[in-house]
């Protein structure tokens, strides 16, 4: 079989399959092995039933009975089995499958794997893997066992009964990494390593499978970084004098001091613009922190030396933000500033391609828009982009046909990345922190909210709002799903305006809705329109409503404690005080600790490293901020894989004979060059 068949091809697979399998980005059979497990269970140890304890088991037996009824819901059916071997006889449970009725009748043999624990004070196995014990090779019982990403109508055992009958297509899989690599670094090949990840062989085998295809996916992320800087240290600078008369002008004009850390950042940044490559900088600092008054300092350094200078932001709305509450400041440096966005009306939006063109804008500030092929700059020396750090070659390459010469480049993220993650994936970028905030700043007053305290915050949110105070409300999901059970904007808003703030405002935002409309609703809850918005974390970031002093995160456990921490700034930007409510009703093990870490620091670095060891980075990061960091297997807490994979990547990028010997692999870091999100 092609690995490129289309997957209806495979037996059971029909549209409705299909479509289930598209939305985890599998349409063709290779999909599918590249499909890695998030998790495994292990079920490899068979015990007698006599010797069963409460937790994870597996055993060999026989269906001594099998029967299934419907609950008191006429929805649910329960299936019930007795299953014995020679010691005892142990009860097992399903809900809403009676077909195993039929597969499993009396005197069938069988092996089963779940978890053993009381129900309304009975011993019973819920919802195990139940599989003929028919002297075969198992899939789901009797072995360490796959867990994977999965998605509404699609289990984990579906997905174990299309890819396990695949393994034996996994030496048709190529060797994607260099021969040198492979054996230096003494790794297993492709093919077994995929086999092991699928359908481990033992503990050891499944780590060392894990281990190489983590080493694979590190090393193109990290060889394109690499190649990335080595290319730019090859371009001239725009040539931007470090003058301190203009920048002691610049803090003249301010009505504030710098802090240290806004100091230090700017000094790093200002002599990398006077250096002989463009600077590619990113700047990292917490939601409050100052990084855009760092970045117009760099900006008015570039302008002093003739150039113009662009900022960029993700939405029209910040976009406007920075537009209007920059402009005192410019006017006072005596530095003309031009906003565009896609949506302008035609004669503002000439206006600014015209200001742009001639140079009489000396800064643009705007979305995406800035980059796009109409706009062309006059002399263009630095442009910043915020919260879009993951700049591409191909905009790179824009840019240098724009300007004549590639500007410097400063990217600025409040997304808190520990160390490990900035040097792995952001390789082409050197780091600038600032690591403290504003003196006179207030502290976010921060609380996990449990079931029993519930009504006590729904009466604080509605005195909040009768003072005159907005509220964000962030559910996981837009619509209800049965499957997770978590809340979504749109159940959640009904339910609101039914019940506890059935006399108040409620408007609700999510990432389905089109662009137009998002602002409209942005623009009536910044003018104090709505009292309260419910959205998805689409306001994770761009957003700016200084009224707004209270944050409510329902369902907080499906959120990393750095998402956590962004969602919590979107409050406490003005002069009220402000609290995040972090709300979750799970009682699965570490929730409550893990959120509480949340109550206990506003240090978003250090929530972000605790993200990182818990949940990994890719759940930490989503694609809008990092634009190419796609990790299932790496873990970027193991130095030594780090480690090895950096000198083998920085071994392969400076040596000419081997990107000449390998054709396929340079490909594919060009390819992860040129990934932007910008898209």
């Amino acid at each position: 079989m092609n690995l490129n068949v289309r997957v209806e091809t495979l037996g059971g697979v029909g549209p409705t399959m299909a479509a289930k399998l598209e939305r985890l980005g599998i349409k063709a059979v290779g999909d599918l092995l590249n499909h890695f497990p998030r998790r495994y269970e292990d079920f490899s140890q068979i015990i007698p039933i006599r010797s069963m304890k409460p937790g994870p088991v597996t055993f060999r037996g026989q269906v001594a009975q099998i029967a299934s009824r419907r609950g008191r819901n006429r929805r649910l059916s329960i299936t019930e089995a007795i299953i014995s071997d020679a010691t005892g006889t142990a009860k097992a449970v399903w809900f809403n499958q009676p077909f195993l009725v039929r597969q499993f009748p009396p005197g069938t043999p069988v092996m089963v794997s779940g978890k053993l624990e009381f129900r309304n004070s009975d011993l019973a196995l819920q919802t195990p893997a139940i599989e003929k014990d028919e002297g075969g090779e198992s899939k789901h019982t009797g072995r360490i066992v796959a867990v994977y990403p999965e998605t509404e109508g699609l289990t984990s055992k579906q997905l174990r009964n299309l890819i396990m009958p695949l393994l034996n297509l996994t030496d048709d899989l190529p060797e994607v990494l260099p021969e040198q690599v492979v054996k230096k670094a003494k790794l297993m090949s492709r093919a077994e390593a995929v086999k092991e990840v699928h359908a481990p062989s033992s503990e050891d085998s499944m780590r060392k499978a894990r281990y190489r295809l983590g080493f694979e996916e590190l090393f193109f992320i990290i060889a394109a970084s690499l190649a990335i800087k080595h290319e730019i240290k090859t371009e001239p600078a725009p040539k931007v004098k470090l003058d301190v008369a203009e920048a002691r002008r610049f803090t003249g004009a301010l009505d504030f001091e710098l802090t240290n850390g806004q100091r230090q950042a700017a000094w790093q940044i200002l002599n990398d613009m006077a250096g002989e490559q463009p600077m590619n900088r990113l700047l990292e600092g917490d939601v409050g922190s100052g990084k855009t008054m760092v970045a117009i300092l760099a900006a008015a350094m570039a302008i002093a030396s003739g150039y113009q200078a662009a900022l960029m932001v993700p939405t029209d709305i910040l976009a406007r933000q920075h537009f209007q509450k920059l402009a005192p400041l410019l006017k006072k440096l005596g530095i003309k500033s031009e906003l565009l966005l896609g949506r302008l009306p035609a004669a503002a939006k000439q206006q600014a391609l015209d200001a742009a063109a001639n140079g009489s804008a000396q800064l643009m500030i705007g979305t995406h828009a800035l980059v796009s092929e109409q706009v062309k700059f006059k002399n263009l020396g630095l442009v910043v982009i915020d919260e879009q750090h993951r700049f591409g070659v191909e905009q790179r390459q824009a840019l240098k046909q724009k300007a004549g010469h590639l500007p410097h480049l400063l990217s600025m993220t409040a997304t808190p990345i520990p160390r490990s993650l900035t040097l792995t994936v952001y390789g082409d970028l050197d780091l600038s922190v600032i690591d403290e905030l504003p003196p006179g700043r207030q502290p976010i007053g921060t609380k996990v909210i449990q079931p029993k305290d519930r009504e006590l915050m729904y009466d604080f949110i509605n005195k909040q709002i009768s003072s005159g105070r907005q509220v964000f409300v962030v559910c996981p999901l837009i619509e209800d799903s049965d499957l997770t059970g978590a809340k979504s904007v749109t159940a959640e808003a009904e339910r609101l305006k039914a019940g506890p703030f059935a006399r108040r405002s409620i408007a609700v935002m999510h990432g389905r809705m089109k662009a137009p409309e998002r602002d409209e609703i942005m623009q009536k809850f910044a003018a104090g329109e709505i009292n309260i918005l419910v959205a998805t974390s689409v306001i994770e970031v761009g957003i700016d409503v200084p009224n707004a002093t209270i944050m409510l995160i329902e369902g907080a456990e499906r959120f990393g404690l750095a998402a956590l921490h962004q969602l919590r700034g979107r409050v406490g930007r003005g002069e009220h005080r402000s609290y995040c409510m972090v709300a979750s009703d799970s009682t699965a093990p570490g929730v409550v600790e893990r959120l509480q870490a949340l109550e206990r620091t506003h240090d978003g670095f250090r929530l972000a490293q605790i993200d990182l060891e818990l949940r990994g980075p890719g759940q930490i990061y989503g694609r809008r901020q990092h634009g190419m960091l796609e990790l299932d297997m790496a873990d970027l807490g193991d130095s030594r894989l780090v480690a090895a994979v950096r000198a083998a990547a920085e071994d392969f990028v400076t040596s000419k004979s081997d990107m000449l010997q390998y054709p396929q692999v340079v490909e594919r870091i060009n390819r992860l060059k040129s990934v932007t999100s910008l898209d």
